[in-house]
């Protein structure tokens, strides 16, 4: 169960509907691609693309770390201590998480592989299928209406909208929304850390009526303790993006009281799988439940948080939706997308095959 070969590279892929997010507008995404080969034939494949605003790794540095003679060292390693791999992965390269996630991902699909069982048996089912969301930028509302109503004609029946330029009209969105969708339809909001704390209260106050299922990163990172100043309700319906990062933030942000009722784990800036849960573990112990999102991403690394997220107990959400829009990919299968339901493929490892 030796590892005969890796291989890195990496994909430039043009989105096929940009979209605009507080901060920036978004065109195309680039991945970077780990495949490892075992002596008997098993291929195992991660997947990353960091960004680097949130964790100041780039898909550059991804490359060359992953291009390293350390990788390549992975050679002749048993695949069965991979967990081994991962933690001398970590210490070789700290605070890079766009890394380690490729590493992890395609260390956990070759060992899943190897055992003839998917990434969510072996952690154990804990939690079934979910709907994801589908995530529209930010836009006028004529456009914003017309991009919700094809997302639910595609079955989909939950969005989350990206806000945080002007509050008056990100009320006047939510608003339209429930006008036109009532109960049909859930919404989530994600601010992209573009409110201060005076514009959330005001628009937690104008929209309390309309069932928002949760904010996302409402104020900028290292305004966390201001939260504390809402009301535990509402604390409970705020989302963790850019504040969580890691396990040793998820530790910082469960201490009563609790800034964020909802961690929001993305593998690009934890570090795959392994790092998932055990912020997953933090949380769990906190009373915060799970909402798991993604950048522009393979169905790799997609396959693999939807895995692991299945794997929790405390797992409420799925944001999934960022092997939606690439204008092409270099795997298939993973999941199954099905009236904006997610299900594992339950094929062995992450049950993906190389196009």
């Amino acid at each position: 169960m030796k590892i005969k070969s890796v291989k890195v590279w990496p994909e430039h892929l043009p989105l096929t509907k940009p979209y605009s997010i507080a901060y920036k507008t978004i065109v195309d995404t680039e991945i970077i691609f780990l495949e490892l080969t075992l002596e008997n034939g098993i291929t195992g494949i991660g997947a990353a693309n960091p960004f680097a605003e949130v964790v100041g790794e780039t898909p550059a540095i991804t490359l060359a770390n992953l291009q390293h003679d350390f990788v390549q060292q992975f050679v002749g390693r048993d695949i069965r201590h991979f967990n081994k791999l991962i933690d001398e992965s970590c210490i070789h390269f700290p605070h890079a998480p766009g890394t380690i996630a490729a590493i992890d991902i395609a260390l956990h699909d070759t060992f899943c592989k190897t055992l003839g069982i998917s990434v969510v048996e072996f952690y154990g089912h804990k939690t079934y299928p979910l709907p994801t969301s589908v995530t529209i930028g930010i836009k006028d509302i004529a456009a914003m209406m017309e991009e919700a109503k094809a997302n639910y004609a595609a079955g989909f029946k939950v969005v989350k909208i990206k806000t945080g330029l002007n509050v008056e009209e990100d009320i006047e969105r939510v608003v339209k929304l429930n006008e036109y969708f009532g109960n049909r339809l859930k919404v989530r909001v994600d601010a992209n850390q573009g409110y201060d704390l005076l514009q959330l209260q005001h628009f937690i106050k104008k929209t309390s009526h309309l069932s928002l299922e949760l904010i996302e990163q409402p104020l900028p990172v290292g305004k966390e303790k201001e939260l504390a100043k809402l009301d535990e309700p509402h604390r409970k319906l705020l989302t963790a993006d850019e504040s969580l990062i890691d396990a040793t933030s998820a530790l910082r942000l469960a201490f009563s009281p609790q800034p964020y009722g909802i961690f929001n784990i993305k593998l690009m800036k934890c570090g795959g799988i392994r790092g998932a849960r055990e912020i997953a573990l933090i949380a769990a112990n906190a009373g915060i439940d799970l909402f798991w999102g993604c950048n522009d991403e393979s169905m790799v690394s997609i396959s693999a948080a939807l895995q692991v997220a299945y794997s929790c107990s405390n797992t409420k959400y799925l944001d999934l939706d960022g092997s939606f829009d690439l204008s092409k990919d270099w795997v298939t299968g993973g999941f199954i997308l099905k009236d904006g339901f997610m299900y594992c493929s339950n094929e062995p490892g992450l049950g993906l095959k190389r196009l």
